[in-house]
């Protein structure tokens, strides 16, 4: 073997030494670094409402977690093509765990899951699942029923009002809740649904609290996400119940309660299992009884005698004994939906799609 040839023997193998050592660099480096995760909100986070909510579950998995994370999130992002744009650009840019926390992202992001299948996707109050696509909801509707137990105790027109944003299935329900709550202890209770076809649209918001007041209703609430309805409420001095997150700073003398969400154990769970790499798709829905849905502190105008049924009911519903739709349900119609003696199923309520009675006017189709 000549002296060349031992050379290059010898050229080649610190050559294979290097590469060796600096992928074995590499592959350290590539454990080390944070697991990165994206957020897509379909309105600005502001500091109360639908993306606040979902933002405090963003802050408790930095605490949680430290830097064994890197997390983006992105505002205001419209449903539809723009928002596969973006969760698409979350994904290119290396966000391993992505949620969406709007109904609307649910089509663009099954379409992005298929074309990223090493990332893992979470999709806020829809359906649809693939491999690396799971989906989580809260039971608004519980809420909405104990709510409703307040303003049906203490309404005097007897005609509440109902801010509505679309007419899907999870708004639906939630304003079939609130109803039969109500006539849980008033029979004569009403409810009025103004339907702004928005999530986020303050001045819709407030103009449609006001007409509600204008027909009569001395009682508002709203499935929309800004403070426009307890703010405009407020102004008039009517009272308000806030939903998504306490609104009492924009109603301090009328908010009488809010319907709360609380996502920060669910996405301390799902960073979890993603580091544990035990994630899997799920469908998740969680109310009451886990701790996903509150009501904020009471107003001090809320009667000891209503409050205690407001708990009562809770406890009733955390047990098991008192579901919002027990049978007997009847729509608008007169037309039995859910047999006495039973619940609706799960299945019925995800495709809701009639008032109940007590509700004025017809359901937008």
């Amino acid at each position: 073997m000549t002296k060349y040839s031992l050379a290059l023997r010898f050229k080649t193998l610190m050559s294979s030494l290097l590469l060796a050592s600096s992928m074995a660099v590499a592959g350290s480096a590539s454990a080390d670094e944070p697991l990165k995760i994206g957020f897509a909100h379909v309105s600005p986070i502001g500091d109360a409402g639908w993306t606040y909510q979902h933002d405090l579950g963003r802050k408790a998995i930095e605490e949680k977690f430290g830097d064994k994370i890197q997390v983006k999130y992105i505002e205001s992002v419209p449903e539809g093509a723009e928002a596969e744009r973006v969760i698409r650009d979350l994904a290119s840019s290396g966000n391993k765990l992505i949620f969406g926390t709007s109904f609307g992202f649910m089509n663009p992001m099954v379409k992005v899951a298929k074309a990223f299948p090493e990332t893992y996707f979470e999709h806020a109050t829809g359906y649809k699942t693939e491999a690396n696509l799971g989906n989580y909801n809260a039971r608004f509707y519980e809420g909405r029923y104990l709510s409703g137990i307040i303003a049906g105790s203490m309404t005097k027109s007897n005609t509440l009002g109902y801010v509505a944003a679309f007419p899907i299935p999870e708004v639906v329900m939630g304003i079939n809740a609130y109803i039969r709550g109500a006539q849980s202890v008033n029979p004569k209770a009403e409810v009025k649904v103004v339907w702004v076809n928005a999530w986020f649209d303050p001045g819709r918001e407030r103009e449609a609290t006001v007409a509600l007041i204008d027909q009569g209703a001395d009682i508002i609430t709203h499935h929309t996400d800004s403070t426009a309805v307890v703010s405009a409420a407020e102004e008039k001095g009517k009272y308000s119940i806030g939903y998504n997150s306490d609104m009492s700073k924009y109603g301090p003398k009328y908010q009488l309660t809010a319907v709360t969400h609380h996502w920060e154990q669910f996405y301390i769970d799902q960073v979890q299992q993603v580091l544990d790499k035990t994630w899997k798709p799920t469908s998740i829905w969680g109310g009451v009884k886990e701790g996903m849905i509150g009501l904020s502190p009471l107003n001090p105008a809320v009667p000891k005698e209503v409050a205690d049924k407001v708990e009562q009911a809770k406890a009733d519903m955390i047990a098991g004994k008192l579901h919002p739709f027990a049978g007997p349900v009847v729509d608008q119609d007169g037309k039995e939906r859910v047999a006495a003696g039973s619940n609706i199923s799960d299945e019925d309520l995800s495709k809701m799609d009639y008032y109940v009675k007590g509700i004025q006017g017809k359901l937008p189709k």
